[in-house]
């Protein structure tokens, strides 16, 4: 008699489900493993990178707009409007 697919006792099902909770579990260990060998950066340096990233997004942001309002009027000018 044949087994349908969601057969709980085919054979070979519980080594699978084994072998992937070892692999979670080992994939879980190497992460942590992994993360405490990283250096952190202090609040200071955080902080000070935050405060760069968001001025330089500033300043791109203005620079882009000048040139799209600059844009913008040059083809105004051509268009005639």
């Amino acid at each position: 008699m044949a087994r349908g697919r969601g057969a709980s006792n085919a054979p070979g099902r519980v080594g699978a489900e084994a072998t992937r909770k070892a692999f979670s579990t080992r994939y879980v260990g190497e992460v942590i493993s992994e993360l405490r060998r990283v250096t952190w950066p202090t609040r200071h340096e955080t902080t000070r990178l935050t405060i760069m990233v968001v001025a330089v997004s500033a300043v791109i942001g203005v620079f882009l707009g000048v040139i799209d309002i600059g844009f913008s009027r040059l083809l105004n000018v051509l268009l005639g409007n």
